[in-house]
């Protein structure tokens, strides 16, 4: 092992001075000012992410969480009473309203009436309001719209189904465009981006230009702008617009397209670049290309000399890699172990909070590193005795063996406070992981699915309380 970490850090060092070699030659002509700007802007991006993040994909996820809850689901299935309970159900919309600052709304199927937070109700009559007829036959269970067009809002808008599978209505929660344009607004004066939001007829949903949105249900189209047409033809065909050079009211801007999966929307970010900084990245990103295909030739000789070396030198004692950490088999062959050696055992089940919105978000490629991260943390804090496996794509499962409950809720307290510890990818420095917990124990020998089951039970309840918390169900004895 010694003799392989020798060649590796020989060839890591030969590798880090060829890099740095070209990197300094391709660098050398470029300014400290037009590097320090450019740092600027890249570093302005995460504050982008963040903005939407927090304005689009926190009400969808506080939507989806509550569109789950037996309360609503009670309240909408009106198939026995005839008609909803409109006292209750303004009650517990005035309720969210308060709790979440926005407003919300039930949609019964069975009633043809829309109950809104605010007090109002609208008879849902085809023709008149066209929204709901058309998402009803939308095969997406969950869609992003803008209306009530006397104080524009964006809306996202959720299917709710009984436990048949019977389609019951929306529930949904809006926001006021008012607030949108002054984030917007806010963000431009600091870091000068525009924002376009386009749906999949490339209509403009939402933008930081107040011209740019929809009146009256008349949207603006992507394709009417007048950056837009002087693009090349198949550009404007494929829609491909990501590190575009456009002119914006006679300045140059770098378009970055981010692609909004949830809502099945592209978001445009404009950036504006003086003249000489337009002419630099042309000529940087051919320099860039040139180098890139030279590093990756170098890497993969690297690699293969260090993967043939790896195969005949690997210890027992190398530790799971993400890929590698025991799954469901595994974890239910070590859990049948202990119960067969009569061992008291804690099961804790672990899910990164909001990783798909993550995933979606910023690619596969940091949800990758953000699991290889919170792996390595997970096995680095549990005690030898200890077994950490994969549940599922976004869940953990730890097997805690002569570990009390309480002990277990504590152990699971620390993992929680140290998950907010775990460094972001380098891309991304303002991205903020957290977990929820559930815990479950037994003293006796039981099937694991059933202490699984109410880890799982406790674990939902965590993600209903907010995320970022423990909490323990234990199974009950007759």
């Amino acid at each position: 092992m010694s003799i392989f970490r020798t060649l590796h850090r020989s060839i890591l060092v030969l590798f880090a001075v060829v890099v740095v070699s070209i990197v300094t030659l391709v660098h050398f002509s470029i300014s400290k000012i037009v590097a320090e700007q450019s740092r600027a802007q890249q570093e302005s991006m995460s504050p982008a992410i963040d903005l939407v993040i927090d304005q689009m994909f926190k009400p969808l996820h506080i939507a989806e969480t509550l569109s789950k809850s037996r309360e609503l689901i009670d309240l909408m299935d009106i198939e026995e009473n005839g008609e909803i309970d409109q006292s209750k159900a303004l009650a517990m919309l005035q309720r969210l309203e308060q709790e979440f600052g926005m407003i919300f709304f039930i949609a019964s199927e069975q009633q043809r009436k829309q109950i809104n937070s605010d007090g109002t109700t609208i008879d849902l009559i085809e023709g008149e309001v066209s929204w709901y007829f058309k998402y009803k036959d939308s095969p997406r269970n969950a869609v992003a719209d803008i209306g009530k067009w006397e104080d524009t809002h964006f809306y996202i808008d959720l299917k709710i189904y009984d436990d048949d599978g019977r389609f019951l209505g929306f529930f949904g929660v809006g926001k006021s465009l008012t607030s949108f344009l002054s984030i917007f607004d806010a963000y431009k004066r600091e870091y000068g981006y525009d924002f376009i939001f386009v749906d999949n007829n490339d209509d403009i949903m939402l933008s930081s230009d107040p011209q740019l949105i929809a009146e009256f249900s008349d949207f603006k189209n992507l394709t009417q702008l007048p950056w837009f047409v002087t693009l090349d033809e198949q550009i404007q065909l494929d829609k491909n617009l990501n590190n575009q050079l456009v002119i914006v009211s006679g300045m140059d801007h770098l378009i970055a397209e981010i692609i909004l999966g949830q809502f099945d929307w592209t978001l445009y970010l404009l950036s504006p670049l003086d003249a000489r900084q337009t002419e630099i990245s042309r000529g940087f990103i051919a320099s860039v290309v040139t180098l890139l295909v030279v590093i990756f030739a170098l890497f993969l000789v690297i690699y293969n000399i260090l993967y043939y070396f790896r195969k005949d030198m690997q210890s027992n004692g190398v530790q799971f890699t993400p890929a590698r950490l025991p799954d469901r088999l595994m974890v239910e062959q070590k859990y049948n172990e202990f119960m067969d050696q009569k061992r008291a055992l804690a099961i804790v089940i672990i899910d990164i909070d909001n990783f798909t919105a993550i995933n979606d978000t910023f690619g596969r490629n940091v949800g990758d590193e953000i699991i290889e991260r919170f792996t390595a943390f997970l096995t680095s804090k549990v005690r030898d005795r200890d077994v950490v496996g994969r549940w599922s794509s976004e869940e953990f499962i730890i097997l805690l063996p002569d570990t009390g409950p309480h002990e277990a809720y504590d152990i699971a307290q620390n993992l929680r406070h140290g998950v907010t510890t775990i460094q972001p990818p380098a891309s991304h420095q303002n991205l903020f992981l957290t977990a929820s917990f559930g815990v479950s124990y037994t003293a006796t020998q039981r099937p694991m699915n059933e202490v699984t089951a109410n880890a799982d039970d406790a674990l939902y309840q965590a993600k209903r309380d907010g995320n970022n918390v423990v909490r323990m169900q234990l199974i009950e004895t007759n």
